[in-house]
């Protein structure tokens, strides 16, 4: 199973929701507080183009927020993604 990382502060409830679905998953999240650490939002910014969390990698794809986590999961997408070594 790959990686995943999610950007995340601690009070997102989108955060909250994405971890949620991935734990449910049995994927174990490395979380980035970008909201304790301002030089890692400013990464997150600088990879993703995006300012917004959480950010969700996947090995070393990106995939998005939370939304594009849930759509991802209601295409059938997820799980293969979770899969791959």
């Amino acid at each position: 199973m790959p990686a995943v990382r999610m950007y995340s502060t601690q009070v997102c409830p989108y955060c909250m929701r994405a971890e949620r679905l991935l734990n449910q998953k049995g994927v174990q999240v490395d979380k980035i507080l970008v909201d304790k650490n301002p030089e890692e939002m400013q990464k997150m910014i600088e990879i993703t183009g995006r300012r917004t969390v959480p950010q969700i990698f996947i090995g070393e794809r990106h995939v998005g927020g939370c939304d594009d986590l849930m759509e991802l999961d209601r295409k059938g997408e997820l799980d293969p993604l979770l899969q791959t070594p």
